[in-house]
């Protein structure tokens, strides 16, 4: 062997520094921190990480356990990437630690371009920031809160506003040192109440967020334009196919927020989508086109016997009237201990994140009978008329109709022609229903469709909430002070990972994009252990392709020639490399991409240089997908 290792009387055919090398495919990355590529020269020979498979940490599994139903987490478990510890805690094995660290490589080199610093915050957080910013009060159990040994109160980060808000306050002091964006790749925790999904919704996770701190909004516009090219380029060189729609702030605040989805059955989110004219909303706030608000002259109210009528189906058939011509009460505790009642057309549905919004509670649950009897109302029988006591909160729809029926809070009996601001007054009306597939697009009006989706990353415009509260401040020009503005930017790598495999797979396994795949080639040797010249071949040839700087996943087991194709296919590195005594006879390798039907095969002289070509050919193909 030469000092590379590799058998001299085989000839794979690779220049001793190639420039084929040069050229990027190789994921990108980094020897330290520095610009130095590690393909630039051949120092990064000493760089490569290699993996026989016969001592790799972790192995494949036939099938998934029986309760595990979405296809991400089935086939992370089945590809030896994660195992689980506890409900939402999981395990990352090396082969799913790679994809992940190649992901965050993204992450970092799409962050530094648009002048972010990495840096790194505490995951254990004083509970007294939480209540300076307000929050500590309002989130839910799903905030981990304990006391340390000293009595005092702590919580485990679900997110670092607080924390970044309070370093603005003490390293921000002069308008010259604005803008800034800050970032750091860290631990978070999120009590989930239902963790699902493998990756997709876990209890413990990394997140890369991202903060930006400017001096004013049209500063807070600029960091946020560069945050959204940046997630765009994030999520189009990690394979994804996703939709950026507008959302709901939820506890995060502030007066903007986009989404980054990804489409996939599996979602937890559904997403409504104009094809029309482009228009696309998380469902949580889509807005829909609405009718026109009636002409008609209020009738006088009338109450009639309904008797067993305590849906709104049933009482438009008693009725013999669309849904549409009645009034629907929905009754809710708030947070705060109010009681909400809720108005809308029969023929529509709340949308309980925006009556949070319209309420400003930060949770609703259902009324019970004797809560709902204590205001004046009738569970099956409600409307607003006469009630004393309640938040009522009525939807457009509503406002724009004349003379519907609603409850008579009394059982059997109903009311005709009912009219807000005659027969009742609204403390709020708003937007308040649920946007559904059919429904016309609020911009075009044109007839708009729903889609699941799984949601990648989002974007936040905070503005001065945090700041104000914790104190970041800076001093103008003419020396006086206005708080810092801010933008809040997440991403989390291992649901990254999942959402990838949700889109990128086959019935045989995982399809991997070469920018993040565990390893770029799967090699396979293909003869028993006492098969010396087969197995001297490919290890010649593993020598070879690590010399190159190509990641290499060498299945060395003696196992059986179909276990081992079916792990490369499952695990779903982009090319498969077999090297068998039959091929070896006739001077040939096979090659076979793991998106192709049928293998290639190429002579063994110059092996190597055909695998760089074939890798640089799928990286190529795979950017030109993206648009990149």
């Amino acid at each position: 062997m030469n000092s590379s290792g590799i058998v001299q009387d085989i000839a794979y055919g690779l220049p001793e520094c190639s420039v084929e090398l040069r050229r990027g495919w190789l994921g990108k990355r980094r020897i330290g921190r520095s610009d130095r590529s590690w393909w630039a020269d051949c120092v990064w020979r000493e760089v490569v990480f290699p993996m026989r498979m016969s001592h790799m940490f972790g192995r494949t599994l036939r099938a998934a356990p029986a309760d595990v139903e979405i296809i991400s987490h089935q086939l992370s478990l089945r590809a030896g990437l994660i195992r689980p510890l506890g409900a939402g805690l999981f395990s990352l094995l090396p082969l799913g630690w790679r994809v992940v660290n190649k992901i965050e490589d993204i992450i970092r080199e799409e962050m530094d371009a648009i002048g972010g610093q990495e840096m790194m915050m505490p995951v254990v957080h004083p509970a007294d920031l939480w209540r300076q910013s307000g929050r500590y009060q309002v989130v839910g159990p799903e905030l981990a809160r304990w006391k340390d040994r000293s009595d005092r109160d702590m919580v485990l980060a679900l997110t670092h506003e607080e924390v970044v808000a309070q370093l603005a306050s003490t390293e921000i002091n002069s308008y010259r040192q604005l803008p800034q964006i800050v970032y750091h790749l860290q631990t978070k925790f999120r009590d989930e109440p239902r963790s699902r999904g493998g990756l997709i919704r876990v209890r413990e996770f990394t997140m890369k967020d991202s903060y930006s701190l400017d001096l004013d909004e049209a500063g807070l516009e600029e960091s946020y334009s560069k945050h959204w090219i940046a997630y765009d380029r994030i999520f189009r060189r990690t394979g994804l196919r996703f939709i950026v729609v507008t959302a709901d702030v939820g506890m995060m605040g502030g007066s903007k927020s986009e989404e980054f989805m990804a489409f996939s059955p599996n979602g937890e989110d559904t997403i409504l989508i104009c094809d029309s004219c482009g228009y696309a909303s998380n469902q949580e706030v889509a807005r829909f086109g609405r009718d026109a608000a009636s002409d008609d002259a209020p009738l006088p109210m009338e109450e009639v016997e309904t008797p067993n009528t305590t849906t709104i189906q049933l009482l438009a058939d008693y009725l013999k009237i669309p849904t549409s011509k009645t009034a629907k009460a929905v009754f809710y505790m708030g947070e705060s201990g109010r009681f909400i009642f809720a108005v809308i057309r029969g023929d529509l549905e709340i949308n309980e994140t925006k009556l949070r919004t319209a309420t400003g509670e930060g949770g609703l649950v259902p009324a019970t009978v004797e809560q709902i009897k204590a205001v004046g109302a009738e569970a099956g029988y409600g409307s607003p008329v006469g009630v004393k006591g309640a938040f009522i909160v009525v939807d457009e729809s509503v406002r724009d109709a004349r003379n519907l029926v609603a409850g008579a809070n009394k059982p059997g009996y109903h009311l005709l022609n009912v009219n807000l601001g005659r027969d009742y007054q609204a403390d709020v009306v708003t937007d308040i229903a649920s946007a559904q597939a059919g429904y016309p697009c609020p911009d075009c009006r044109e007839s708009m469709r729903a889609e699941r989706a799984i949601e990648a990353g989002n974007i936040f415009k905070l503005g001065t909430r945090y700041s104000e509260a914790l104190g970041a401040t800076y001093l103008d020009a003419e020396g006086q002070e206005h708080p810092v503005v801010m933008g809040s930017y997440g991403i989390g790598s291992g649901r990254l990972l999942a959402t990838v495999i949700e889109q990128r797979y086959d019935d045989k396994g995982i399809l991997w994009p070469i920018a993040i795949a565990p390893y770029h080639v799967s090699l396979v040797a293909i003869g028993s252990a006492d098969d010396t010249e087969t197995i001297a071949q490919a290890d010649a040839l593993y020598e070879a392709l690590k010399a190159a700087g190509v990641e290499v996943l060498y299945d060395d087991r003696d196992e059986r020639p179909g276990v081992k194709f079916n792990d490369a296919d499952l695990i779903g590195n982009p090319l498969r490399i077999a090297v068998s005594s039959r091929n070896l006879a006739k001077g040939q390798l096979e090659i076979k991409r793991r998106s192709a039907s049928e293998p290639e095969f190429v002579s063994m002289d110059g092996a190597v240089e055909a695998i760089l070509a074939e890798l640089d050919v799928i990286a190529a193909e795979e950017l030109v997908a993206a648009g990149l």
